[in-house]
């Protein structure tokens, strides 16, 4: 596809049935986007043929059916090898989500390679899925998981992360931008400072892949993990990125069919890059979906919907903060469209009652990272995360929504 000469959000949002619809009787205005994103009609299309008139499995069959499920599966791992410009599509691997993505790097690559001792290195901004998996790592081998602390902004503190780093460092899991601040983190600086102890990175990329182009080869990550629901593709499918001289060293993360080349009770050898980690029948239309969401993001102006984008989040931080009282969680110079508040007496969930009422979807909640909460000692957010076919008459919307929230509690 040829990229659009210009960006255009009317025409964007035609490409989005779910913002048709109504919600208690007024226009949905959907601002969850760091949940997860709406799908256009390429993918719910894409995914619809393929149920309606190519089911099969792949891989395994000589049929035609399953030959163009096959050829639609791996030419979408070619076009996401593209997408993070990996340098062969042999290091992309399919899993659930970032979240099993994560967890496979930590039970594969870290019960392997990691020890009583060593040190893994996180910031106190990750989410619970690049938290949790480390913790468990850790109890299982022996090792120590240590966090670099952040800012009153919600940045990570360079020196602080430097100071942290050593010989013992063996991984660092990083993410590229922050589910509940924003923050953009200067992963390439990251990479390169754990690469100089010799260190290992994964970049948790959930959050970035929807607001900026990824160059896995030029960033020099060893493993970045993204989930495609947050990418305008369907629910339960993902991408584990890992340099093939790590994966190749990488035991098996689950046994069953297609992971393997031979089996007997005596011994199994398992199967080549990258089947050797996609164990059992595959979310076939997830992936095919998630292909032609790939194909959809490249059909953008990307400059110009991140231009977009950025207008929304300045015009949304200056009317929010026009509120009484209202104080935005997460400041950071650079940052991305993702504005989390909390307003004095209000309880977040109920704002989110409150707003819902008027048509509003913003998610509230600790939203998976209960350190930051913790850190800025409040017990959740509410956070409107803003996509390309958002306007700033639906932040309007949201302002008047949280005023009249926010006159029942005066």
């Amino acid at each position: 596809m040829n990229p659009k000469t210009n960006f255009d959000v009317r025409t964007i949002r035609k490409d989005f049935p779910n913002l048709n619809v109504h919600v208690h009787g007024k226009p949905l205005v959907y601002l969850d986007n760091a949940a997860t994103t709406l799908k256009p009609r390429q993918v719910i299309d894409a995914i619809s043929q393929h149920y309606r008139e190519e089911t099969s499995n792949v891989h395994r069959g000589v049929h035609f059916l399953s030959e163009q499920a096959t050829k639609k599966y791996e030419k979408a791992r070619e076009k996401i090898q593209h997408f993070l410009n990996a340098k062969e599509s042999a290091e992309i691997i399919f899993t659930r989500g970032t979240t099993e993505s994560i967890n496979l790097v930590a039970q594969s690559y870290g019960r392997t390679f990691l020890k009583s001792g060593d040190e893994i290195l996180i910031s106190r901004m990750e989410h619970h899925s690049n938290i949790v998996p480390w913790q468990m790592l850790c109890e299982q081998v022996g090792c120590r998981l240590v966090v670099s602390p952040i800012n009153e902004k919600g940045e990570l503190i360079w020196d602080e992360f430097k100071k942290r780093l050593s010989a013992k460092t063996k991984l660092v899991s990083i993410v590229y931008v922050s589910n509940s601040l924003g923050t953009i983190n200067p992963v390439g600086d990251i990479i390169d400072a754990g690469h100089h102890v010799g260190a290992k990175v994964l970049i948790d990329g959930a959050q970035a892949v929807s607001h900026t182009e990824i160059d896995v080869q030029g960033l020099n990550c060893d493993f970045f993990a993204f989930s495609g629901h947050k990418l305008f593709g369907p629910t339960g499918i993902g991408v584990l990125y890992g340099k093939r001289e790590l994966l190749d060293k990488m035991p098996p993360y689950q046994g069953g069919g297609d992971m393997i080349a031979t089996v007997t009770f005596e011994k199994t050898l398992y199967n080549v890059l990258p089947y050797k980690f996609e164990a059992g029948t595959p979310h076939v239309a997830g992936v095919i979906g998630l292909g032609a969401a790939v194909d959809y993001v490249q059909s953008l102006d990307r400059d110009k919907a991140e231009e977009h984008k950025e207008q929304l989040l300045a015009y949304g931080t200056q009317e929010l903060l026009k509120i009484p009282g209202l104080r935005l969680i997460g400041t950071a110079k650079f940052k991305t469209a993702i504005l989390a508040f909390v307003l004095p007496g209000i309880h977040p969930h109920d704002l989110g009652t409150l707003v819902d009422r008027e048509g509003v979807a913003i998610r509230t909640g600790h939203h998976c990272t209960q350190p930051i909460m913790q850190f800025f000692n409040i017990p959740a957010t509410s956070r409107a995360s803003l996509s390309i076919y958002n306007t700033q008459k639906e932040i309007d919307t949201l302002v008047r929504a949280v005023k009249k929230a926010k006159t029942i509690f005066d």
